[in-house]
């Protein structure tokens, strides 16, 4: 008897869902991968060698390479976004150095707020300085949005990826969808 493992089939919470009013708008993000990579200093080399580019090193920042994020969490944390299908985790799992290296595509959502009212209306919600010295092009950052814990990374000047756990999802994406009105 041979017994056969699947895997459950992930779907995107509110999967096709957009709104738009005035100067932003609010869209799940299609599905991707994520990582949750953690590694001391000494590791930093050999994972940025297997990924193809250099991991950032400080606070506030990311590297990419094609459609590969890594974003900088933490002093030895990083969260890796990339195309679902993405290899990342066999890619991971040949590096000698010492990490860890988890799989949290299942945990998280991810909206899209873009357009030229986006940092307002993320900032309805979020204490941080969005201007683009401030935070510009490729900033992130763990933060919080109304009540809600989410990753914040800004992809283009009038775009950002808000990350967060799927049970928050909901919450985040009414949340978002209230600035958005209020902003008009």
């Amino acid at each position: 008897m041979v017994k056969v493992l699947e895997m459950a089939k992930r779907n995107p919470v509110h999967a096709g869902a957009r709104f738009a009013i005035g100067r932003a708008s609010v869209e799940v993000a299609a599905p991707a991968l994520r990582i949750s990579l953690r590694a001391p200093e000494a590791s930093v080399a050999a994972l940025s060698k297997a990924l193809g580019f250099a991991l950032p090193q400080k606070p506030k920042t990311s590297s990419a390479n094609n459609d590969v994020h890594a974003l900088w969490i933490g002093p030895d944390e990083w969260f890796i976004i990339a195309s679902e299908g993405s290899d990342l985790p066999a890619t991971f799992s040949k590096v000698a150095a010492f990490h860890s290296a988890v799989d949290v595509s299942h945990r998280n959502a991810a909206l899209i707020v873009s357009g030229a009212g986006a940092a307002d209306v993320i900032n309805s919600g979020c204490p941080q300085d969005l201007s683009l010295t401030t935070f510009p092009v490729g900033a992130c950052s763990r933060t919080i949005m109304g009540k809600t814990e989410v990753i914040l990374y800004r992809t283009a000047s009038d775009q950002f990826r808000v990350e967060v756990w799927r049970s928050f999802a909901t919450y985040t994406l009414d949340f978002i969808e209230d600035a958005i009105r209020r902003d008009v």
